[in-house]
Order: structure tokens, then sequence, then C-alpha cells
């Protein structure tokens, strides 16, 4: 759950949504529902979740079903994180 909360924050503070944020949850549509999430904010976002979590991610890891919903960019995270 830790890692919940920390992308959720993360993906708040990159799109500079301020309160909007709080009502993500992890079902809650992210490409094509938020307008703040456009391509710069997809790799402003993936820059982020690096150097937060230590990790690479390689070109071919990333697809719309990661950036889907909040959900499917927090398993994204943990799969990269338990290898």
């Amino acid at each position: 759950m830790a890692i919940f909360f920390s992308v959720k924050s993360l993906v708040i503070q990159s799109l500079q949504i301020g309160p909007r944020g709080d009502l993500l949850s992890e079902s809650s549509p992210l490409l094509g529902a938020i307008p703040e999430l456009d391509s710069m904010a997809v790799v402003n976002i993936i820059t982020v979740l690096e150097d937060h979590f230590g990790f690479v991610v390689d070109d071919d890891e990333i697809s719309a079903e990661t950036f889907g919903t909040l959900g499917s960019l927090v398993d994204f995270v943990s799969k990269k994180l338990n290898g």
C-alpha cells in the first residue's frame, strides 16, 4: 500500500493537479482522462518514478495500458521493484 501512496503522490506532483489528485483511486483512469497527462507528462512521470524508486524503465516497457489507470501504473512500479 505504501507504493500506491508514493506513486499517487508523485503523479499528483508531476501533473500539478492539486486537490483533484486527492480523488484518485486505483481504478481512476489516467490516459485520456486527465488533461495534464500528455506525452511529455508521461516522460516526466517515468523519470520521477525512476529517480524515486531507483530503477530504469526501457522504452519498450511502456504502453498505454501502463498508464491506463493509477492501479496499472502502481502494478508496473511494483513489478519493477520486485524484479
